[in-house]
């Protein structure tokens, strides 16, 4: 009889895009029924690179890249909230083929720290979300974010404006 093995837990990690990640960031799947509530990555992560206010992350699962989103801090935060001391949270994205292995949770339950340390003078982050997206908004409810009942009219229908609190 041999003894079991436990079973390993996978590291997530939030790191900045680097090069090396783009080969496998380009090459996320997501169905139509999702990808029409995000930005894919090989379609944001061009200007997301050259705009200065915009930071490209990568949710790594281990050393893989399994997700990304970008913090941007530039003019289009202001159309979500007053402060001065937010980002606005875009193109979240797990990759098909690692969803429902809690990457996504896992990611936005570091995020606050990720934000601390490399942002010092943030204070908020901000997001949209489709009202038609409940998984979505659920995970980041749970997450840590919060939901003060603002709504805006986006490219596909009403957002419910999260935030959370850095």
């Amino acid at each position: 009889m041999t003894p079991e093995r436990p079973e390993q837990k996978t590291n997530v990690q939030l790191a900045f895009y680097e090069p090396e990640h783009q080969a496998v960031l380009e090459s996320f799947y997501l169905p139509e029924e999702k990808k029409q509530f995000t930005g894919m990555p090989n379609e944001v992560l061009g200007s997301a690179i050259q705009e200065q206010h915009k930071h490209p992350v990568v949710i790594l699962a281990d050393t893989r890249p399994v997700g990304f989103f970008i913090l941007d801090g530039g003019e289009d935060v202001h159309g979500f909230t007053d402060s001065p001391h937010a980002l606005l949270l875009r193109s979240f994205s797990i990759n098909e083929k690692d969803q429902g292995k809690g990457y996504a949770k896992q990611a936005m339950l570091q995020l606050r720290a990720f934000v601390r340390e490399h942002f010092p003078e943030i204070r908020l982050v901000v997001l949209a979300v489709n009202a038609r997206n409940a998984p979505a908004k659920s995970l980041y409810l749970k997450c840590g974010f919060e939901d003060h009942g603002a709504i805006r009219v986006g490219p596909i229908g009403t957002q419910h404006i999260l935030t959370c609190s850095v």
